[in-house]
């Protein structure tokens, strides 16, 4: 690979008129570890490590691009969230996130819960041997096969999600001889500080039964009227990539409310309450995530603060992480190709994925980090945007970050906290072919979800 040194963009920040970067980084070879797995390391010699093996290495036999996935990792992080809510509250892993029969059977051995929001996730989650009692199924627009799949297999919820989907699945239910257990979900406007696309409590989007103008209330009369279901809790989601509690909060005091509200007219004490998830992770060394321990904490609390307020018993708490847990545990390894320096605004640095592996960037304006993994350099830092090779100027992965100045073709650069909703949400796009997820762990890689082939490709193009 050659390493000689280029026409590059500017080296410092202060010329950049829009970004998130104020100064360059002092040491462009430091990892940070809340951005990084937590067995990602660079050795003396600067090569960048990850589950014990080289990322040259991993390069090499499986490709690139590519995710990679800590699965020490992502195992630490599941008994980091069990723990710390412990036997009296669920812990179900946001299936949606990131989901793979592997990821299943890992779930299922850490001791989670798994929610899922299509008949595709089910039939993963079943396949890998997960007990339907701890599915939960979502959706807001769920088929009738979807949710006859899921009552047929004996799943332990399913959140409802409309006054039609209430009597679709007591009908379905009452056909299949079943009596499902469910939870109503409501919208309880709160207006979560994130983006609007994945700010799911205010009233004006798609998902829940309004807390407003007592429809939840209305949503609880008529499903405690029919046979077919079984009414357990509430749920309530307010949105993703959240930094702290203060949302929940509000959320929780509005959901114990509905929860007097129908005890005083029923005589019933739903036993359980969800709170979702959507709680954030380090995209960037700005960013400040609470750990498990303290998350659970502050809901606890609150949540038994409000229920002491409305003489209610306090009822089982369920959280539902997904990026919590696999976002910070995979990133995703790319070769460089073209550098493109523009003179006096930033070097443009392709790379040979894109927004096919990683649309969210271009979808939510996402940040993230990168740094360059096949070696060290002690090149003073390059302004760059961080590209894809697809026929889209908005093809962005990482929009404003610094890497050394002698970056070359042939370089690997990584790109940290992908393990969220990059393979989940990946296209074929120009018809790429979708990366390959590999575990890593104690000094060797296994595919878990395989590289796609252009057989797979014309296999479903029947024309």
């Amino acid at each position: 690979m050659s390493r000689s040194a280029h026409p590059a963009g500017p080296r410092h920040a202060d010329v950049l008129t829009e970004g998130h970067y104020s100064a360059p980084p002092t040491d462009l070879n430091a990892l940070d570890p809340k951005v990084w797995s937590r067995t990602v390391t660079r050795t003396p010699d600067g090569q960048v490590t990850v589950g014990g093996i080289e990322v040259a290495r991993l390069a090499e036999e499986f490709g690139t691009p590519a995710y990679f996935l800590d699965e020490a990792d992502f195992r630490a992080r599941c008994q980091a969230w069990r723990d710390a809510f412990g036997p009296d509250a669920d812990v179900f892993y946001a299936g949606k996130a990131f989901l793979s029969r592997a990821v299943v059977r890992w779930l299922h051995e850490e001791g989670l819960n798994l929610d899922v929001c299509s008949a595709g996730e089910l039939t993963t989650a079943l396949d890998a041997g997960m007990p339907a009692e701890r599915i939960a199924l979502h959706g807001n627009n769920k088929t009738p096969e979807e949710i006859e799949r899921a009552v047929a297999a004996g799943v332990g919820h399913i959140v409802l999600d409309s006054f039609q989907e209430i009597v679709r699945v007591a009908h379905i239910a009452d056909r299949l001889g079943k009596r499902q257990r469910v939870q109503i979900r409501v919208t309880v406007g709160v207006e979560a500080h994130t983006h609007e696309f994945i700010a799911t409590a205010h009233e004006d989007q798609k998902f829940g039964i309004a807390l407003a103008g007592g429809e939840a209330a209305e949503a609880v009369r008529r499903a405690l009227k029919l046979d077919g279901l079984e009414l357990v809790g509430i749920h309530s989601h307010i949105g993703s990539q959240i930094f702290d509690t203060a949302g929940f909060e509000v959320a929780a005091r509005r959901v114990v409310a509905l929860l007097a509200e129908i005890r005083d007219e029923h005589g019933v004490e739903l036993p359980e309450i969800d709170l979702g998830g959507g709680l954030g992770i380090a995209y960037t060394s700005d960013d400040d995530p609470a750990e498990p321990h303290d998350i659970a904490n502050s809901l606890r609390e609150i949540v038994t603060r409000e229920c002491a307020a409305s003489k209610l018993r306090t009822p089982r708490i369920s959280v539902e992480p997904g990026r919590a847990i696999v976002g910070p545990t995979a990133f995703t390894l790319y070769e460089v190709g073209t550098i493109k320096p523009l003179e006096g605004l930033r070097t443009y640095v392709s790379v040979d994925g894109g927004m096919s592996d990683n649309i969210r960037t271009a979808l939510y304006d996402a940040e993230y980090s990168v740094a360059l993994v096949s070696r060290s350099s002690d090149a003073e830092p390059m302004l760059v945007r961080v590209v894809g090779k697809h026929c889209e100027s908005g093809d962005i992965v990482v929009r404003d970050a610094f890497l050394p100045a002698d970056l070359a073709p042939g370089d690997l650069i990584a790109v940290p906290a992908t393990g969220a909703y990059c393979r989940s949400m990946a296209s074929n796009y120009n018809h790429a072919l979708r990366p390959p997820v590999v575990a890593v762990k104690d000094g060797a890689g296994r595919v878990i979800v395989r590289r796609e082939t252009e057989e797979d490709l014309l296999r479903l193009d029947v024309g």
